[in-house]
């Protein structure tokens, strides 16, 4: 079996079982409220519909990750810049990813007079979205998720941070490979399909953009701050139009 045979291979494996799960316990749920929906009382119902909610929305992330994917390897992802306001953007997220994670707290500084970047507002979208969830999602201890974003040496530095179970620095490269998950107790607990960090970085740098994660173990504690940093260069008129005659 050659190496494109074996990808192949592994690549259906892994969709099987990360669509497999979501799908049992769709029908599993539902089965038991149409079979027992008289035996039932309103607080086991709210619980069963709120599993069936949560898995549908995880089958839907799973399967445009997946949608991604295949336009990255197929080469058809296309791109659309545009002049795109880092806080406007991030701040929508966030007021989204809060109403699925309502215990965490998040904690936003935006530089002053902070410069428009030129990228894909969609895709900017996508990448701000998988690290703020995640950040929120893998977050342990005191909840928190941390967002910055300042103007350096010509570029636009934006920082998300949270406190979590530490990643090694001989993993920090691997986190982004497709299918990769770090083996702790944390990420045995936390549903993923270890696509969102591959897609991240592959719609960071084709937009020119650079991404780099960083984890420092806090003092007296089990956890450490992990922090996700992505940069994109400010552009001036002129190398924006070039950019476009080359699309």
């Amino acid at each position: 079996m050659n190496d494109i045979e074996k990808n192949y291979e592994d690549f259906i494996s892994t969709v099987s079982h990360e669509l497999r799960t979501p799908l049992t316990s769709i029908r599993g749920f539902s089965q038991t409220m149409l079979s027992s929906w008289d035996k039932l009382d309103d607080e086991s119902k709210k619980k069963f519909i709120k599993i069936i909610e949560e898995q549908s929305n995880r089958l839907i992330h799973l399967v445009e990750n997946m949608l991604s994917v295949s336009k990255i390897q197929s080469k058809t992802n296309s791109v659309v810049y545009s002049e795109v306001d880092v806080k406007f953007v991030t701040e929508q997220i966030v007021s989204i990813i809060k109403s699925q994670y309502p215990q965490q707290i998040f904690e936003c500084k935006y530089q002053d007079k902070l410069p428009a970047i030129f990228v894909d507002k969609d895709k900017f979208q996508q990448i701000m979205t998988n690290l703020i969830e995640n950040s929120a999602k893998y977050s342990t201890g005191n909840n928190v998720t941390k967002i910055q974003a300042n103007f350096e040496n010509g570029n636009v530095v934006i920082e998300i941070s949270n406190t979590g179970i530490g990643i090694d620095e001989e993993d920090y490269e691997k986190i982004f490979t497709k299918f990769a998950r770090i083996d702790n107790p944390l990420t045995r607990k936390v549903q993923g399909s270890g696509l969102g960090l591959y897609i991240t970085r592959t719609l960071t740098e084709q937009m020119g953009g650079k991404i780099g994660v960083s984890s420092k173990q806090i003092q007296e504690s089990q956890y450490s701050e992990i922090t996700f940093t992505v940069e994109f260069p400010v552009l001036n008129i002129e190398q924006q139009a070039r950019i476009k005659c080359n699309q």
